[in-house]
């Protein structure tokens, strides 16, 4: 999936919020934006979201020294999800489809997106994933679970924050000692990293591994080799969350996308409602 001239206001909100976020110097926040509108002034827009983006968030971490200035939002998330997890759990549990309400749960997670949203709080994106069992679903998660039954080798592609905590839910109903984890190679956005990964408890449910590159998706070409040869290998790649989807959406791979539906864009590629919950299995 391109970008589209569409994107680039979006890319220009991330910028700012993604300064505000670590300094209030407002002369700092204009020599930053003047950076990024000359590099999307030249930059060539047929690439994903998630390569334009990774270019644009190396600039702010650049001009503002900041390593990583969605940690604070990221530690947050994690603390609210882990609140949420037991009774989220026992509703799983509950369910006449555990599996069903657990790809829901971990689907509603993908709200938590500071890509798209950086004015999100917490209890936005609470009562979101309190209500995610009752919005409409688009996806067949009976033939997703035949392709978990049938793999031998799981690649679950986490997305942000938050989000990895729900994860769990559904990390719980996968062959775990068949299933990696894999995490960005570096911060950017509210995107989960090693650091997030041990935060959570991640390693004590299976390998965890990331994959050399900080672009808020899957950009194959940007990942190492070691991921890129694993990915190649998987019989099955569960790709949570809208970056995934944009980054990969293109590549002949066993695919499943998990993510909610956040831009126009990205509703019009995908030929589903904005807002929609979706679970999109490739036809590789």
């Amino acid at each position: 999936m391109n970008s589209t001239l569409d994107c680039i206001p979006c890319f220009l909100r991330q910028t700012l919020e993604a300064v505000r976020f670590v300094t209030d110097d407002e002369a700092l926040c204009r020599d930053v934006l003047r950076r990024v509108l000359r590099l999307t002034s030249e930059m060539d827009i047929d690439v994903s979201p998630p390569e334009a983006v990774t270019r644009i968030h190396a600039i702010v971490r650049e001009m503002t020294g900041a390593r990583d200035p969605y940690l604070d939002v990221k530690n947050a998330f994690n603390d609210m999800a882990e609140r949420m997890l037991p009774e989220l759990a026992d509703k799983v549990e509950a369910s006449d489809d555990p599996l069903r309400a657990a790809v829901m749960l971990a689907v509603a997670g993908n709200v938590i997106d500071f890509g798209v949203d950086g004015d999100l709080t917490v209890e936005q994106a609470r009562r979101a994933v309190e209500k995610s069992l009752e919005e409409p679903f688009y996806g067949d998660v009976e033939a997703f679970g035949r392709d978990v039954e049938r793999a031998e080798r799981i690649l679950y592609l986490a997305d942000n924050a938050g989000e990895i905590v729900f994860d769990k839910l559904l990390l719980a109903r996968l062959p775990l000692d068949r299933t990696t984890i894999v995490v960005r190679g570096g911060p950017v956005l509210n995107d989960v990293t090693m650091e997030d990964a041990r935060r959570v408890g991640l390693f004590d449910l299976a390998e965890v591994i990331d994959n050399g590159s900080n672009a808020p998706g899957t950009v194959l070409h940007d990942c190492s080799e070691d991921f890129v040869d694993r990915f190649r290998r998987a019989d099955l790649i569960i790709a949570k969350g809208q970056g995934n989807y944009e980054s990969l959406s293109g590549v002949s791979a066993p695919l499943a996308f998990l993510f909610k539906v956040k831009c126009r864009v990205a509703a019009a590629y995908s030929g589903r409602p904005l807002g929609a919950h979706v679970l999109h299995r490739s036809e590789a």
